[in-house]
Order: structure tokens, then C-alpha cells, then sequence
């Protein structure tokens, strides 16, 4: 059978190079549609615990994962030496920044030189991590004719951007419509034939190179609208502590959303996380340059959301020297660390940054509590999510609303604590106000005698 043939009638083995949040739920959709799958990673902890039928992901269920695993249908193995038995390979590693935020494709680049070696003619591979425009054409193919395959011919090469929202209930794999670019009319075709047997809506575009700048841009306008209104809310922080009237930013955002037509609504935040909003804006500035242009517009939102955990820093030590209060001596405790509510993902968590400027600046007593994450490394120092009860929050000088996780009963929170600052808005419904709260973008939002 041809590629082709072997995919209608899934008799295609899957190979999913990286199952991280992108990979894993991969992985498991082919595996459940019947194709043969394995994940190939590096960690060795990640493929114990697949071939177990555990799963460390809270978007994949680890009895549908145990019973893909029984069945044979799914398996890992921590090398590429099954590379030559696959027919179709999704790459899905990480592509971080650099310390001077150039971009980080090694580990693709590692992959495809591992695949390389191995490959084989009538072989698909499919790049989903993301990254800046030409990487597929210009880096990864280069690395995969080493092996004196010709693309187009002997093998075929697409690039179909992930587009996984962690804890999003609404849209998943299967329905999110997914886009793919080959480097070839060919490799266009099979790649959108084999991502429609997980997913139901494929666009199809002309070129690796229109993907991957389609991604780019998907994340850069969340980017550029969070800053927006990331600078509103300090616009509105400033005005209440001039005496100019307060006005809250989230009340203002919640009027601007009943406009039908020309307007979408974003929320200001403490910062933002995960990996696609942070690092994007940076990989096409990276790229610009090489074309000696500058993305000035892109580059200060991106600059301005990575500014925030600054500016919730600085409302901490504000409102420490009320009390007053030393950082070294006072008793801060954080709510969620995750980087947004209801998953257990703290990659770049705008939280974990907030603590860590605390630290440099001589914390001595930072806590949290986060159903989702039970223990963190910041600076060095372990970390291990507390238990909240009435005496625990009383004990606390300053509680930080990090992340608005859904499971949390802001009611319980705000009448037992002294002092709360909330980035997320999490406490705009609350009636009964014991605390007194600071709201990102709202000023003092309501101050009560202190009980406690």
C-alpha cells in the first residue's frame, strides 16, 4: 500500500515526536481513531508513565490513555530507534527563547536529525511546534535530504501549527479547525488527509512559510490586545491614587463588550504564561531584523505584558508599607500559580515571575495555594501548595489572586483575609467584603474595618 492507501484505511503507524501538552493529546486521538501510535521522548519519566497508562496531563484522561495502552494501539519509547517503522511523524517539541529572546529551535532541529537518519521513502512528517516562518523550508528540510531522500518525491514535509488551549472544554483537538502547508502540492494533500481523520475542519494553504506566519499571528494579536488593556488598568490605577475618580477597568471592558460588531474583549492580568503568547511576539521580531525591519508595535506589547509582574510586585510593596510592613517580615500567600485558571500548566506562570521578584528583593515568608500544582521551584527554593482554612488566611498580610481557578470560593477567601490583591477580577462578584481589596485597574475596590 501507498501512504495514501494506508491512511484511508488506517493501517498508517503514527509516530509523535515530543508528547508534552501538544503531543500527548495527539497521540491519544489517533490512537483512539485505531492507527498504531508511539510517542518518542527524551523523558524518560513521560514515557514510564504513558506505557503505564498515566497520565500527567489534565486535558487527557488516564483511563481512555490506559485502555489505548492495553489495547497496543498506544506506546512510548524514550529513543528514535523506531523511526524506519513509521509512516507519518508529527514533530511536537519545544521551542523556548534564549536569554537575549532569540529564538530556541534546536530541539527541533535535533529531531530532524535523529528522523534523518532513519528515513525512509514514502514517509510524511508534519511540524507543529511553533516557530518563525521558513523554518520548515529552510532548516528542517535541509536536515531531512541529508539522507539523500528528495521531498516531494521520497518522503513529503508539512507544517500544521498546534492550536491546544489547556483546559478548554469547548474546543479541543478534534474540533478546532486546524491549518497545514506543505512543501509541496503532494505533501499539502496526504498531510491534510491524515490530520482529518482526528480533526474535522482542515484549511489548507500554499506554503509551510503562510502556516507558520498564520500562527505567529493568531498569538501576536492576543498579545498586543492583553497590553491594551494591560495599560488601562495602570491608567486607571494611576487616576485613583491622583483622586481623579476610580474607574474600573473591568466594568469599563464589560460595557465596551456589549457593542455587536468592531470589538472583542480582553482582560489585563499579572502577566501572561504559557508558551505561544510570551514567546511568539519575539520570533518574528528575531526575523524582521534579518530583513532589516523593526516590529516596534509588536515588540513594546510584548514588552509591556512582561512589565506586569513587576507592576503587581510593586502593589505588593505599596501596600506592605501600609500596614506597615517590612517584605522581610510580612506573610504573603499567592493564589494559583499556574499561568491561567483551571490547568496545572506553570510554564512561564506570571506567578512563579511575581515570587521570584519578591525573593530578589528579600521575601522571606511567600506561600501558595494551588489545587492544581502541588509543589513549584522558584529561585532554587522548593515550594509546596498550602491548605486554605479560615486561620490560614487570617495568618496572611497579603493574599495575591494569581490565577482565578474555578474550584475557589472567593466569598470564604475574601471574608477571612486582611488584605487582597487581585490581578484576576476574581472578587468582583463578592458581596460581603471583610478585606480590603486591591483590584488590578480599579484602585481600592472596597475597604471594610479591619476585623482581624
Amino acid at each position: 500500500m501507498d501512504l495514501k492507501e494506508k491512511i484511508i484505511k488506517r493501517k498508517a503507524r503514527i509516530g509523535v515526536v515530543g508528547v508534552g501538552y501538544v503531543g500527548l493529546p495527539l497521540a491519544v486521538e489517533y490512537a483512539s481513531k485505531g492507527f498504531t501510535t508511539v510517542g518518542i521522548d527524551i523523558d524518560k519519566m513521560k514515557v514510564e508513565k504513558l506505557n503505564k497508562g498515566e497520565s500527567y496531563i489534565l486535558d487527557v484522561d488516564s483511563e481512555r490513555l490506559k485502555k489505548l495502552v492495553r489495547s497496543g494501539k498506544l506506546s512510548a519509547v524514550d529513543n528514535y530507534s523506531c523511526i524506519d517503522t513509521l509512516d507519518v511523524i508529527f514533530i511536537c517539541v519545544p521551542t523556548p527563547f534564549k536569554e537575549n529572546k532569540e529564538p530556541d529551535i534546536s530541539h527541533i532541529l535535533n529531531s530532524a536529525e535523529e528522523i534523518s537518519k532513519k528515513l525512509k521513502q514514502g514517509q510524511l512528517i508534519i511540524l507543529k511546534s511553533t516557530t518563525f516562518p521558513t523554518t520548515t523550508e529552510k532548516y528542517v528540510l535541509p536536515v531531512l535530504e541529508k539522507s539523500g531522500l528528495k521531498v516531494g518525491k521520497d518522503f513529503f514535509l508539512a507544517f500544521s501549527p498546534e492550536r491546544i488551549d489547556p483546559g478548554n472544554k469547548k474546543w479541543t483537538l478534534v474540533n478546532t479547525p486546524v491549518i497545514v502547508g506543505g512543501v509541496t502540492q503532494k505533501c499539502t494533500e496526504l498531510a491534510e488527509l491524515v490530520i482529518k481523520q482526528v480533526s474535522k475542519n482542515v484549511h489548507c494553504v500554499s506554503s509551510p512559510r503562510v502556516a507558520e506566519m498564520a500562527k505567529l499571528l493568531e498569538n501576536i494579536f492576543r498579545s498586543v490586545n492583553i497590553a491594551l488593556v494591560n495599560e488601562l488598568a495602570q491608567l486607571c490605577d494611576r487616576m485613583a491614587q491622583k483622586g481623579n475618580g476610580e474607574i474600573d477597568i473591568w466594568e469599563v471592558i464589560e460595557a465596551a463588550s456589549t457593542k455587536p460588531f468592531g470589538f472583542m474583549p480582553f482582560y489585563p492580568g499579572p502577566g501572561i504564561g504559557g508558551h505561544c503568547i510570551l514567546v511568539d511576539p519575539y520570533y518574528l521580531s528575531w526575523l524582521a531584523r534579518a530583513y532589516d525591519f523593526h516590529t516596534n508595535f509588536i515588540e513594546l506589547a510584548a514588552e509591556t505584558n512582561e512589565s506586569m509582574p513587576f507592576y503587581v510586585a510593586n502593589l505588593i510593596l505599596k501596600e506592605l508599607s501600609k500596614i506597615p510592613k517590612t517584605l522581610k517580615d510580612a506573610k504573603i500567600l499567592f493564589l494559583g500559580v499556574a499561568f491561567k485558571k483551571n490547568v496545572d500548566d506553570t510554564r512561564l506562570s506570571p506567578a512563579l515571575k511575581i515570587m521570584e521578584i519578591l525573593l530578589n528583593e528579600g521575601a522571606k515568608n511567600l506561600f501558595y495555594n494551588d489545587p492544581f500544582v502541588p509543589e513549584v521551584e522558584v529561585n532554587g527554593f522548593e515550594f509546596k501548595s498550602i491548605e486554605l482554612s479560615k486561620e490560614t488566611l487570617r495568618d496572611f498580610d497579603i493574599i495575591v489572586i494569581t490565577t482565578d481557578h474555578s474550584v475557589y470560593d472567593f466569598e470564604f477567601i475574601v471574608g477571612n483575609s486582611k488584605v487582597i490583591i487581585d490581578t484576576r477580577n476574581a472578587t468582583g462578584k463578592v458581596k460581603n467584603c471583610n478585606a480590603k481589596i486591591v483590584k488590578l485597574g480599579a484602585g481600592v475596590k472596597n475597604l471594610n474595618e479591619n476585623k482581624f
